[in-house]
């Protein structure tokens, strides 16, 4: 179930076709998932694939960190000169490095010439609280298989691939996704984002607060909070790095709209690229920028609730529960006054 199957949207723009990262032309994605009760591993990996880097040795892309309590393999090239070279892996956070070699080894199995240097970049939420029996459970294959899997439509979110271990705003969080299309002076363009939800802070919901607490239930998570949440962001324009970084800036204000904390242990990264490589990247006009920042905030907001809503209640075997955003709950604030829907 989805926001909108309850006949809600967030904001004004209109979705694409599967409301996803992958509405952005050339833009893939593929997950791996790995979640056994009986073990207590509850791990994976997110693969983000711009078809372009088969084309080019890189696209435009952008960073901005929001709070930088996190471990964002490849982050200072992608500053630095404003190029994203590879795909975008999300996963756990001592599996990061591991996931990075094994990009590296994709790369190298299947570059058609020498590679002499190479900047992968993976992001990663702390999930220990859930996955704590195995702190390293991705391997090689796991990389490769959500790799192999990338492909455009419909995205499976909840307990999906790296954010199959997550916790967010009090509740099982997980892998979230939504898309907008919006208008330049010229054409129509679509903004597709994909959020790694595992933050701490109250879930704000169609202008009401809910708490675990105000519902009777327990709160995850350790009573610090340590988070981490990415999102990732795709544009099918080719503007330049400069703009993507401030596109990307909008992709963590966003989380602000849903309750995010923004605390002391949370890396708040935003990563925004364009699906398409140009050596003459269009410069937008403020006018663009404006219509593009509203589709990033909305497209982030919806996201982070559809990957609560997608999300399954977790009972470790030593007892830890991440119980769901009941959607009863929602339901019920759905038909109190004052809650319209549409824009």
């Amino acid at each position: 179930m989805r926001l909108r199957d309850l006949g809600h949207t967030i904001g004004r723009l209109e979705p694409g076709p599967h409301n996803a990262i992958t509405d952005v032309s050339g833009v893939a994605v593929g997950q791996t998932t790995l979640h056994d009760d009986t073990l207590g591993i509850y791990s994976g990996v997110t693969a983000i694939v711009p078809a372009a880097l088969s084309m080019a040795p890189a696209v435009p892309a952008g960073l901005h960190v929001g709070n930088g309590y996190g471990k964002l393999v490849g982050a200072t090239q992608l500053m630095e000169l404003g190029e994203l070279e590879t795909p975008i892996l999300l996963t756990s956070t001592l599996s990061t490095f591991r996931a990075a070699d094994s990009l590296l080894s994709w790369v190298l199995d299947h570059s058609t010439g020498p590679v002499r240097t190479f900047n992968p970049v993976v992001g990663e939420i702390n999930d220990t609280w859930l996955s704590s029996t195995d702190l390293r459970p991705v391997t090689t294959d796991h990389v490769y298989d959500a790799l192999r899997r990338a492909a455009t439509g419909p995205v499976e979110m909840g307990n999906v691939g790296g954010g199959t271990g997550a916790l967010a705003l009090g509740f099982k969080g997980g892998i979230g996704t939504a898309s907008r299309r919006v208008s330049l002076r010229d054409r129509q363009a679509v903004v597709g984002v994909l959020v790694q939800a595992n933050m701490g802070g109250d879930l704000r919901l169609l202008g009401r607060t809910i708490t675990p607490e105000s519902l009777g239930l327990r709160r995850p998570g350790l009573a610090s909070e340590r988070g981490s949440c990415v999102v990732v962001i795709a544009l099918d324009v080719a503007c330049g790095a400069r703009q993507l970084e401030r596109v990307a800036a909008r992709g963590v204000l966003g989380l602000g709209a849903v309750g995010a904390a923004f605390s002391h242990g949370s890396g708040d990264y935003g990563l925004a690229f364009s699906s398409v490589p140009s050596e003459a990247p269009r410069t937008l006009t403020p006018a663009e920028l404006d219509a593009v920042f509203a589709g990033v905030l909305e497209a982030v907001e919806e996201a982070v609730v559809d990957g609560l809503l997608a999300a399954r209640t977790i009972v470790t075997p030593s007892g830890r529960t991440a119980t769901a955003l009941p959607r009863e709950v929602l339901q019920r604030i759905v038909s109190l006054p004052g809650i319209t829907s549409g824009p």
